[in-house]
């Protein structure tokens, strides 16, 4: 029986083994520090302390989600970083978009200047004191203003989103402005729903940059009223090496009933990483379909 020359050509058994092998190995070494977290967090806390866990939980032990629930100043500061992520990306999109639109405009007069100038941000900055005493003079000292606006314009978001628009197409506009639509209407009825890829990309940057950011809330918001999650996690790091430079004259009751103490802030801590990795974790899925597409095309094509 003659062979079709037609006929699809199945890859090697081989290689596809090799493959699935390999992308198992990877998806393991990439998700086993999550669950070797979440295990620690779970186990009994002399188990913990002696890492002797590595596949499951040794004993059962709840006691770090006992505390988390009634922590008051824990729910306050993931309140505090929901509000700060999801402010700053609902203000990085709107100053975005809004300034790379007209960048791509040809009829703008001095696009390549102001593109230039646009530029010199990037690689340049005053630094931290200036920054400091800008926030300062500005009375955002102390206030969430401090962590919101510095995060809400990005100058490589806009020649990242601007370079996406591009991709759009010169005759689209000109078609809209022929029937009459005005820029604001080009702006929000065609560039923004054919630009989703590049805004969930922007967003989930945004959001994370935001989540795991600490350093200016450091400088910012001496207040831990406002403080968000990572400064809570860095008190708590904090205050448990504190206790182990405590230890001199106590007696030996106090050193075990202090042993005990030092336990539990291990099971916190463990715990307060596994659910503050969490939210990351579930918003990432929404995004994904979205997330190499925008990255492609607003990086590489002009």
């Amino acid at each position: 029986m003659a062979k079709n020359p037609n006929k699809i050509k199945e890859g090697s058994v081989i290689a596809d083994v090799i493959f699935y092998i390999l992308a198992i190995f990877f998806a393991f070494i990439t998700l086993y520090p999550m669950y070797y977290v979440l295990i620690l967090s779970l186990s009994d806390p002399n188990a913990a302390a002696s890492m002797r866990v590595f596949l499951w939980p040794k004993g059962f032990y709840i006691g770090g989600y006992k505390n988390i629930i009634t922590d008051r100043n824990l729910w306050l500061s993931y309140r505090n970083t929901i509000f700060y992520a999801l402010a700053s990306c609902g203000l990085m999109l709107i100053t975005t978009t809004m300034c790379a639109y007209p960048l791509t405009s040809k009829a703008l007069r001095g696009r390549k200047f102001l593109t230039f100038f646009l530029l010199i941000p990037m690689y340049f900055n005053g630094g931290i004191i200036p920054s400091f005493l800008l926030i300062q003079k500005l009375g955002f000292y102390d206030t969430p203003w401090a962590i919101i606006l510095p995060g809400s314009v990005s100058i490589w978001y806009i020649i990242l989103v601007r370079s996406y628009f591009r991709t759009i197409g010169e005759s689209l506009r000109e078609a809209a402005m022929i029937d009459g639509a005005s820029h604001y209407r080009i702006y929000a009825n065609l560039f923004i729903p054919n630009s989703k890829a590049i805004i969930a990309v922007i967003a989930l940057y945004t959001i994370i940059g935001q989540w795991n950011s600490w350093f200016q809330a450091l400088i910012y918001l001496p207040n831990t009223y406002w403080q968000p999650l990572q400064l809570y996690l860095r008190r708590l790091l904090i205050l448990q090496n504190s206790s182990l430079e405590s230890v001199m004259n106590l007696s030996a009751e106090a050193l075990e009933e202090m042993a005990k103490e030092q336990l539990s802030n291990n099971q916190l801590k463990y715990t307060v990483i596994f659910i503050s990795t969490l939210p990351m974790l579930v918003t990432y899925p929404f995004f994904q379909k979205y997330f190499v597409k925008g990255v492609m095309l607003g990086s590489l094509k002009e």
